[in-house]
């Protein structure tokens, strides 16, 4: 027959969280794993029940009700912290001379592990624990994996729809960026001002000196609109050298005049490029939300085309609000300014 410690032998190798009871309840010998959870804890000599707490079944509060639950699984936690809730079953040792309650984690294994340092030699060899806890982890990793492709899959596409609405030469909002600010607000009972601004002898700039020319004169061109613009308003570029620009909850004439002003008197500063002055002017047409009976996106860019075009017939440099009196747009009157285009532009003010 074999004598207690050789079973005991074996329990610490096939079973390493089994605790051997006496017949009156007190834990003869505990196996390595149960015995690494409390080290500081003189486990044998105590009572089992005051060293645990069973939640399932109620009412078992001495070693005979522990021995009338033989084979019925156990749920038990320490009474001390950390309180690790554990499963467990009861079997009495053959000889009468005690049990033997194995225990075991579920699903609080994880948890476990962290608070104890658990590694592979604390569960039996045939225990599946360890391959689970390398599923867990494989699929963590694989979680988290998925959670960045999908962080740099929204940022790609962020950056996609970014590009979609930017012009690329001046880094404003391109027409389709302007068609979709439009819709939304025409949609909002919040007013704006709409805003059309043409670059005057421009053409010439580009005939003369060359495309790179041009480039670098839109480019300066569009930094001094976002410059004399808020950050809550928008500009776009909508065409070669022509500009929307959004003027978010704000319909004071006056202020919207300077801000025109301000605009046209910039943009007539002579713009150096390679050794060269590039000279241009700006016409500019300004349409309220109000002034369309349902803030109509198509109608309010056509009253800022009037505008526009009443500016320039009025001798180019100017800028003009929107009303009924003014003439429907009859045809483009963009022309070449002289070959002094500095005094051109001073007379077209």
């Amino acid at each position: 027959m074999i004598g207690r410690d050789q079973l005991a032998d074996t329990l610490d190798l096939m079973c390493p969280m089994y605790a051997l009871l006496d017949p009156t309840g007190h834990i003869v010998r505990v196996g390595p794993t149960l015995r690494k959870l409390r080290p500081e804890l003189l486990l044998p000599g105590a009572q089992f029940l005051e060293v645990f707490e069973l939640s399932r079944p109620r009412a078992v509060d001495n070693m005979a009700g522990l021995l009338a639950a033989s084979g019925v699984k156990l749920h038990l936690q320490f009474r001390d912290e950390p309180r690790t809730s554990l499963k467990g079953v009861v079997v009495p040792v053959p000889d009468g001379t005690g049990a033997i309650v194995n225990l075991s984690f579920g699903i609080s294994v994880l948890d476990a592990v962290r608070d104890y340092a658990l590694t592979s030699a604390d569960f039996s060899a045939t225990d599946l624990t360890i391959e689970l806890l390398y599923l867990v982890e494989a699929k963590s990793a694989a979680m988290e994996a998925s959670r960045k492709l999908n962080v740099r899959l929204q940022g790609a596409m962020i950056a996609a729809e970014e590009q979609a609405f930017t012009d690329t030469l001046t880094g404003l909002k391109n027409r389709r960026a302007m068609d979709h600010v439009l819709n939304r607000m025409a949609a909002s009972p919040v007013p704006f001002a709409l805003m059309h601004l043409d670059l005057d002898f421009f053409k010439a700039v580009n005939d003369s000196m060359g495309h790179a020319a041009g480039d670098h004169v839109l480019q300066q061109a569009a930094r001094i609109m976002v410059e004399e613009t808020r950050d809550e308003d928008m500009v776009a570029r909508v065409g070669g050298d022509e500009f929307v620009l959004v003027i978010n909850r704000l319909m004071d004439r006056q202020k919207l005049s300077r801000i025109a002003r301000r605009l046209i008197d910039r943009l007539e500063e002579p713009v150096s490029f390679q050794g060269q002055s590039c000279t241009i002017s700006a016409s500019v047409g300004t349409v309220l939300s109000t002034q369309s009976g349902h803030a109509d996106p198509a109608e309010l860019l056509h009253k800022a085309d009037v505008a526009l075009y009443a500016s320039k017939r009025a001798g180019r440099g100017r800028h003009t609000f929107y009303s009924h009196a003014l003439p429907e747009i009859a045809e483009d009157p963009v022309c070449t300014p002289p070959p002094d285009r500095e005094a051109a532009s001073r007379a077209a003010r």
